[in-house]
């Protein structure tokens, strides 16, 4: 099997010996390096570990996506621009299976007009991820619902929403709801 371990584990900016101690339970940087040039054999069980250590998907490992990487030019932190020690690269995000979007059309609370929201759909089973984050939630009647999840209650999920001095909204029994965990904005 070919792998792209090397290339996802260089565009993340890390190392093998990075990529062996993220893995669970750690190993070892040699280990990671014979299965990056096909000295060794990789298995699902590797695949998985190694995902999981550079933070994309399995799949990811196995071909690279169709997608460009984009050069770090500099990292921007609360001392100022600096450039990077060793190169690095940004691996723009892969579309899920089940992700949504909601599109700003005009300014409220936080978000800009233009702004768009990816949204990962949960089914109730896992609302508990959601608590104080923002979330679009079903209602009746084609309608919806958005703000920050402050609290769920016997099937009653208790929104804020995103608007200054708007009252708390009440949604009892959505069969989902969409979790916010991307923002595009252009500047």
């Amino acid at each position: 099997m070919i792998t792209a371990i090397r290339e996802v584990r260089r565009a993340r900016g890390m190392t093998l010996d990075d990529v062996a101690r993220a893995c669970v339970p750690p190993t070892t940087a040699q280990t990671i390096g014979r299965l990056e040039t096909g000295t060794r054999t990789v298995s699902v069980a590797w695949l998985n570990r190694i995902a999981a250590a550079l933070g994309v998907e399995a799949a990811d490992l196995v071909r690279l996506p169709e997608r460009p990487d984009l050069p770090v030019a500099a990292l921007l932190g609360s001392e100022g621009a600096r450039a990077p020690q060793r190169p690095e690269h940004v691996v723009p995000p892969a579309l899920a299976p089940g992700l949504i979007a909601v599109r700003v059309v005009g300014a409220i609370g936080d978000y800009r007009t233009g702004d768009e929201l990816w949204c990962e759909r949960l089914p109730p089973d896992r609302f508990g991820r959601a608590l104080n984050r923002d979330v679009l939630v079903p209602r009746p009647a084609g309608r919806f619902a958005f703000g920050r999840l402050i609290d769920r209650d016997a099937g009653k999920l208790q929104l804020l929403p995103a608007g200054h001095g708007a009252r708390q909204i009440v949604v009892a029994d959505p069969p989902w709801l969409g979790l916010a965990i991307r923002l595009v904005r252009a500047l």
